[in-house]
Formats: structure tokens, C-alpha cells, sequence
């Protein structure tokens, strides 16, 4: 019997960023992507790139701490997954909460981060589409 994935769809690359506003014209004006968001609130700036016409897209943040992106999956139950993975063996890092719904992140022995999340509330990506802060 295969064994079942807790993952729908890989939607983001949430990557730590020391200068978002410079990171965010490499990915447009070098890369070639489009800058589907800026905004700055609460202390913190976040960038979206669209690198291709579907995701995964790239998260640019100033507040996330590291050097390694996490990986960000959609999953259809949050709880589901999660219990997955633990059983697999990863340790549960945090519970956080997305614009987009609630989400958990691991760290893999290795010190890979990964990132399930539920998508709870779309309309919330929706708002920030074309939003330009800086």
C-alpha cells in the first residue's frame, strides 16, 4: 500500500531576508518576477514574488529568524498533519499563525525548516494582492 502524503501543494518559500526592498528588485528586475505584495506593518516587511504563474512563491521577511527558508505546504487538516509528521519522527518547533490560516513548523534533523498550514482564510491573501508599502 503507498504511503499518503500529509501534503496538498508546496504554496511558499518563506525566506529570511536582511533587506527585503533590495532582495525584492533582484527577484523582479534580475529573476524576472513579479512583486505581487509589499507591506510593512507591526515591525516587520514581507514581499511576495511570483517566479512563476503558480506556486510555490517566495516569501521575502526581515522577521524571521535563521538563514534557511521554510517550506511552506498547504494541508487539507492542520491537526492531521501534523500528528503525521510527529509520527514520523520530526519534532513539532511552533504553532504560528499565517495571514492565510493556522500553520505549524518543524525542523528537520538536518536543520531544514518545513511549514504545514491550513488555509483558512483566503480572502486575507487577497487584500495584500498589489499592495505596494515601500
Amino acid at each position: 500500500m503507498p504511503q499518503r502524503f500529509p501534503f496538498q501543494q508546496l504554496d511558499y518559500l518563506y525566506t529570511p531576508s536582511t533587506d527585503v526592498a533590495a532582495d525584492s528588485r533582484f527577484f523582479t528586475e534580475v529573476l524576472g518576477g513579479r512583486l505581487a505584495f509589499a507591506i510593512e506593518g507591526m515591525g516587520a516587511r514581507v514581499a511576495m514574488i511570483e517566479l512563476a504563474e503558480g506556486p510555490p512563491h517566495v516569501l521575502l521577511t526581515d522577521h524571521l529568524e535563521g538563514d534557511r527558508p521554510i517550506f511552506v505546504y498547504r494541508v487539507e487538516d492542520l491537526g492531521e498533519a501534523v500528528a503525521e509528521l510527529k509520527n514520523r519522527g520530526l519534532k513539532k518547533e511552533r504553532r504560528i499563525e499565517l495571514p492565510m490560516g493556522p500553520c505549524s513548523t518543524f525542523v528537520t534533523p538536518n536543520g531544514h525548516r518545513i511549514a504545514v498550514y491550513q488555509q483558512v482564510r483566503t480572502e486575507v491573501l487577497e487584500h495584500f494582492m498589489g499592495r505596494k508599502d515601500w
